[in-house]
């Protein structure tokens, strides 16, 4: 009977630890498969004087061609004077300049896709004084 030996034992703590590792391995892989935002300029939620743009660092770099950011007004009307831009010294960093803006309050929206095609979204507010 194979499965009684010391042989057996030893292969099966091998194919344990193996399994172990191979799951870790995914899922720490599933983890960096999407993109957040690490640092928000101006912050969610922040009343600032009014910023010339919007900075969003994420926590892994982006795909130049499918990321944005926009920033509308109260009422929904776009305010960014141009297309947003990653940073090609920090493939994290994407920005948008702004027109000068009046106090009220922003929304800011973002899509991140990650170098590795998984995509994610969304929005926050600021206010200007």
């Amino acid at each position: 009977m194979f499965w009684k030996t010391k042989e057996f034992n030893t292969a099966r703590k091998r194919m344990t630890v193996s399994a172990l590792c191979a799951s870790v391995l995914l899922t720490t892989q599933t983890a960096f498969a999407h993109v957040f935002p690490s640092q928000q300029e101006p912050a969610s939620g922040a009343t600032v004087s009014a910023p010339a743009q919007v900075r969003i660092t994420f926590n892994g770099p982006l795909e130049p061609a499918f990321s944005s950011l926009t920033v509308t007004d109260a009422a929904g009307k776009p305010v960014t004077t141009s297309k947003a831009s990653i940073d090609a010294k920090a493939r994290d960093v994407i920005s948008v300049p702004l027109s000068e803006l009046a106090a009220g309050q922003y929304t800011v929206h973002w899509v991140a896709v990650a170098s590795d095609g998984h995509r994610t979204h969304g929005d926050y507010t600021f206010d200007v004084k």
